[in-house]
């Protein structure tokens, strides 16, 4: 198996940086934006972009996690037993303008399961989608507002977000299986 490094700490923070600024320009009345991470990464993730929302444009956006476990299409065909995060969105979503976020966009069958989930806490007045790696090959029409890297993939490959408050560590890197 080769491994290749793709963002470093350095080019993880700018690219963070970016997606923020993205946010703000596109939401002109920020104090409707809530972020929402998906577990697992996508939750420091979305912590991280709070945190630069907050240093640029000087207002905290509320923050809540979901857990999409049980609303995946592919949940009983899993041969592993699912480890239950639990959702915390501790505020209603009507009239808001949401920000999903994730670490990385691949089927989209994620996606549209947070979007599942979403539906319990209020009818939002959009969704919109930030990740910080889309990798190609959507099964679903789903696609991101906000893309920190494309990464097109092919067969045998695959991208791993590394985030220090999960894995003491800051990069992203394409594994690929040797055939």
């Amino acid at each position: 198996m080769s491994q290749k490094a793709l963002l470093d700490e350095k080019q993880l923070d700018r690219t963070i940086t970016r997606i923020s600024h993205e946010i703000i320009e596109k939401n002109p009345q920020p104090e409707d934006l809530v972020l929402i991470g998906i577990h697992r990464r996508g939750v420091p993730l979305a912590k991280r972009i709070q945190t630069q929302i907050e240093s640029i444009a000087k207002l905290r956006a509320p923050l809540g996690t979901v857990d999409i476990t049980f609303h995946r299409d592919d949940f009983r065909e899993r041969l592993l037993v699912p480890q239950i995060k639990g959702t915390e969105i501790p505020f209603s979503l009507e009239g808001k303008t949401v920000v999903l976020v994730d670490d990385v966009l691949f089927t989209g069958r994620t996606i549209r399961a947070a979007m599942d989930t979403l539906n319990a806490f209020g009818r939002a007045n959009v969704i919109q989608l930030a990740v910080l790696v889309d990798r190609g090959h959507r099964e679903l029409p789903i696609r991101a507002d906000f893309v920190g890297k494309n990464i097109p993939t092919h067969e045998g490959e695959h991208v791993s977000v590394l985030m220090k408050e999960i894995d003491k560590k800051d990069a992203v890197i394409l594994t690929q299986e040797q055939v």
